[in-house]
This record gives C-alpha cells, structure tokens and sequence, in this order.
C-alpha cells in the first residue's frame, strides 16, 4: 500500500480511536448514525459513496474525500466512473473544486497501484 494511502489510514484509525475512547453520547451516536448511512437500502454502498464522494469534494473537504475515495475504491468503482464522479462534482462545485480534484486524482492513482490486492482502507 502506498505510503500517502498507508498514512491518511493510520492517522485517521488512531484519531477515532482517541475521540470515541472519550465515551461522549454524541459522537458516539454521530459516528453511528454515519456508518448506518452508508448501507445497503435503496441505494446500494456503491451509489452512496459515489454521492458521499460528489458532497465531499463540492465541500472541499480532503480527509473526507479521501475516506469516500478509499471506500469508493473498495465498492469497485472504476476509474471511468471515477472520472465521471469527478466532473459532476466540478459542475456542481465549480471551479473552486478543481485543487480538490487535483489531489483526489493523486489519491486515485495511489489506490490503483497498491501492492496489496485486497488490501482494506
């Protein structure tokens, strides 16, 4: 796994761990509340985290793109719908999504070309 995958993975897993040690009902339910968004209903965890990615980078916000990137990845989106994943976002987020779309295309690439097969995010 690359290490820019490998770091934002290690990061993130240790700062919930943190954050969710400190018993607060809230976060807790908060937490909660987004993991059960993202399963399967109506819309299947592919489509959700396609949309999760669009909200994402039209919010720029990097640590959640990255998430959705990484979850989109392992749902099997293909890098022609990533694309096209891209360009909704732009449209609707404007050009001021475009650094945003730079650094998710990096992150991409860096999905693409991991060592591990399988590997989990």
């Amino acid at each position: 796994m690359s290490s820019l995958v490998q770091e934002f993975n290690t990061y993130r897993e240790k700062m919930n761990e943190v954050i969710l040690s400190k018993n607060n009902l809230v976060m807790k339910r908060l937490w909660n509340l987004d993991t059960n968004t993202y399963e399967d209903g109506a819309l299947d965890r592919k489509t959700k985290e396609m949309l999760g990615l669009v909200a994402s980078m039209v919010l720029r916000c990097d640590d959640c793109i990255k998430y959705h990137l990484g979850k989109s990845f392992e749902e099997g989106v293909t890098t022609d719908e990533m694309y096209e994943i891209f360009a909704v976002a732009n449209i609707v987020g404007g050009t001021i999504v475009i650094p945003h779309t730079r650094r998710a295309a990096e992150y991409w690439e860096e999905l693409n070309t991991a060592e591990a097969p399988g590997h989990v995010l």
